[in-house]
């Protein structure tokens, strides 16, 4: 896979959050940090897509906190 360099702006606490991330050993660098958060974010968009595909729209908050509930993840807001 072919990697581009980039710069980005991050909020100094992401930074730091990242930063600790490679220094504990749970990140390689701090870009393979970012681009797995990018990653993480694109398998989301593809899932709500393919649920208000489903549903013909959005799906309703409750079927997705009753979601988010049976795998136990956090509540998150609807990407804008």
């Amino acid at each position: 896979m072919s990697t581009e360099r980039v710069t980005v702006s991050l909020p100094a606490d992401l930074l730091a959050e990242a930063r600790h991330a490679v220094q504990t050993g749970t990140a390689t660098s701090v870009s393979a940090y970012i681009a797995e958060a990018v990653r993480a974010r694109l398998r989301r968009d593809r899932a709500l897509t393919a649920l208000s595909d489903l549903y013909g729209g959005a799906p309703p908050d409750e079927e997705l906190a009753a979601a988010r509930d049976a795998l136990g993840t956090a509540t998150a807001s609807r990407p804008s």
